[in-house]
């Protein structure tokens, strides 16, 4: 099974900005087999985030091959990512999301890894 771990965030913003290093530094602490990251600028991505509208940054979304396990803005400390992802990671409950939310975690199953 496929995890897939995006944060959504926009080029201009400050608080974005230094979240890279603390979103990928994160991510590779908790690495696993199938587990697949992305970073998306919801501008220079604009396609692959369709009509949902984010409002507030950073925004994690975790999914499976099936469901969407987390969706929703975090505050900016490493801490609270690192507990969000191991969370998330090991639950594979579906969480109740907007179908924007489960759209984008579609397309976001269709690319290619990288």
């Amino acid at each position: 099974m496929s995890l897939y771990v995006a944060c959504l965030c926009a080029a201009w913003c400050r608080t974005c900005e230094s979240y890279a290093q603390v979103f990928e530094a994160a991510c590779a602490e908790l690495a696993q087999p199938g587990l697949r990251t992305r970073w998306i600028d919801i501008e220079d991505e604009a396609e692959l985030v369709g009509d949902l509208d984010i409002e507030t940054f950073p925004t994690l979304l975790i999914a499976d091959d099936r469901h969407v396990r987390f969706a929703g803005p975090l505050t900016p400390q490493p801490e609270t990512l690192r507990r969000v992802l191991r969370a998330h990671l090991d639950d594979a409950r579906a969480a109740r999301v907007a179908p924007g939310i489960e759209a984008l975690a579609q397309r976001l199953r269709a690319l290619p890894p990288g």
